[in-house]
C-alpha cells in the first residue's frame, strides 16, 4: 500500500488530536490539523477525536466545518470517529438533540459505560484487525445501541457494539491513539487509500 501521497486531517478543535496525528504519522501518512473549512480540501480522510461531543459539535457549526465535512463525505471522503467522534457520526443520539454529522446509521448512547471514574481497559478480539487481541481504553465511552442494516459490526465488549463500519465511515467508542497498537489507524489508512 502506498501511503506517501495520502494526507489525513485530524479535527483539532478539542480532544486528543495530537495523539491521532502521531499515530497516523507512524502509519506513514502526512497529517494536517483541521480548524477551518478550506483545510478539508487538502486531505483525503478525516479523523474526529474524542473530547466533549456537544462542544465539538457546536464549534463545528460555529466555524462552518459541519456543512463542509458533510459535503466532503458526499464526495466519498473517509471519516473515522473515536469516542466523541463516534457520537458525532451517529444519526441518532439517545436523549440528545446536539449537533451531529448524522452520517452513520447508528444510534449511540453517550457516557454509556459510566463517568470518568468508571473508565476502563478491555481486551477484545477483532478478526478484521488480525488474530492478536486488542487492548482498548474506554474513557466516558459511548456505545452503539442500534446499528442499521448497512452497518458492519466489527467488535463488542460486554455485548455492546464498540467498533462499526459503514462504507467509508469507521467508528470506535474507545481510544486506540492512547495505546501503541496501530491496527485501527492502519485499517483507516487502508480505507482512505482504497
Amino acid at each position: 500500500m502506498k501511503t506517501g501521497k495520502i494526507c489525513i486531517g485530524v479535527l483539532a478543535l478539542q480532544g486528543a488530536f495530537r495523539e491521532h496525528r502521531l499515530m497516523l504519522e507512524r502509519c506513514g501518512v502526512q497529517t494536517l490539523e483541521i480548524r477551518k473549512p478550506e483545510e478539508l480540501d487538502q486531505v483525503q480522510g478525516l479523523v474526529i477525536p474524542g473530547g466533549e461531543s456537544t462542544t465539538i459539535g457546536k464549534l463545528m457549526v460555529e466555524w462552518g466545518l459541519m456543512d463542509k465535512i458533510k459535503a466532503r463525505a458526499a464526495q466519498g471522503m473517509a471519516i473515522y470517529g473515536t469516542c466523541a467522534g463516534m457520537i458525532l457520526l451517529a444519526k441518532e443520539i439517545v436523549g440528545s438533540d446536539q449537533p451531529r454529522l448524522a452520517l452513520m446509521d447508528i444510534t449511540v448512547q453517550r457516557n454509556a459505560f459510566g463517568r470518568q471514574r468508571e473508565s476502563f481497559e478491555a481486551e477484545m478480539n477483532v478478526p478484521e484487525f488480525g488474530n492478536e487481541a486488542m487492548r482498548a481504553v474506554f474513557i466516558r465511552a459511548p456505545y452503539i445501541e442500534k446499528a442499521g442494516p448497512g452497518v458492519q459490526v466489527l467488535a463488542k465488549v460486554n455485548e455492546r457494539i464498540v467498533i462499526a463500519r459503514q462504507g467509508q465511515f469507521l467508528a470506535t467508542s474507545f481510544h486506540p491513539e492512547l495505546t501503541n497498537d496501530e491496527r485501527v489507524h492502519r485499517y483507516f489508512v487502508e480505507m482512505v487509500a482504497g
